[in-house]
């Protein structure tokens, strides 16, 4: 077990220095927060599996999104911190977009995908915050909002590219890891599921009875079939003060 203290000391080494293959060496808590590495110690051989297959990717000549520094991104924040699970599919798969974070893009994409778009069209609508120019979404990140991709790799320009490929076995683990974590007392810790189209509901059976909101996915092709008028970022915030715990500020900075 990690000493308590140890959960909030990660020091981590200089990710983006490193390539896919040196990453699959590493310690798991040198590539993620030290109770992430420990709630994922069950699958770790299935994560060097990956890692070594991304390197095999980039040998053979493919470019891999997002870039090493930012693959595990979603795990730098600490387990214990997370409140908000929002479960994307797979990264984007144009060059310069995806970093790491469901959703989220690098802060000079532009134009704003469609999905994103359509994110902050409806976060306008339920809270009134104008939608931002840029599509960072660290700020979330950064207050306990667990941005996970159920796949978290693609090939550029390839969209789906690297499913079936392992990510799927580590992603079960950690959304897992995050329904099952207890409070010092013993109790469920506050959890809210935010779940937007197919592939994140099955994520539904490993979440012991979490607090959810669900509606069919952001895309221009399912938002107008019940995203739209879904209201999940102000009930989200409302199950989580029913379970003692603070609200999300939704409202991004206007520069990242």
């Amino acid at each position: 077990m990690f000493e308590p203290d140890a959960l909030f000391e990660w020091d981590p080494v200089p990710v983006d220095t490193l390539d896919f293959a040196e990453m699959a060496r590493l310690p798991l808590a040198e590539l993620m927060a030290a109770d992430w590495a420990e709630a994922l110690a069950g699958v770790e051989a299935e994560l060097r599996a990956v890692l070594a297959f991304l390197a095999a990717e980039v040998e053979a000549g493919y470019q891999v999104l997002p870039s090493p520094s930012n693959v595990l991104r979603a795990f730098r924040q600490p387990l214990a911190d997370v409140k908000v699970l929002i479960v994307g599919q797979d990264p984007y798969p144009t060059p310069g977009h995806a970093v790491g974070l469901s959703f989220s893009v690098d802060p000079r994409t532009r134009p704003i995908p469609r999905s994103l778009a359509n994110i902050y069209r409806e976060l306008e609508a339920d809270l009134g915050i104008p939608p931002r120019g840029h599509g960072d979404l660290s700020a979330w990140a950064d207050q306990g909002v667990l941005l996970l991709n159920r796949v978290m790799s693609v090939r550029a320009g390839e969209a789906g590219s690297h499913r079936g490929k392992g990510w799927e076995k580590i992603t079960t683990a950690a959304v897992a890891a995050v329904a099952n974590r207890e409070t010092p007392g013993g109790a469920v810790a506050p959890l809210v599921a935010i779940l937007w189209g197919k592939d994140a509901e099955s994520v539904r059976s490993l979440l012991r009875g979490a607090m959810v909101v669900s509606s069919p996915h952001p895309s221009p092709l399912s938002a107008s079939r019940g995203f739209f008028g879904s209201r999940p970022f102000s009930r989200a915030n409302a199950l989580l003060r029913e379970q003692g715990s603070t609200g999300v500020t939704w409202e991004l900075p206007q520069v990242p």
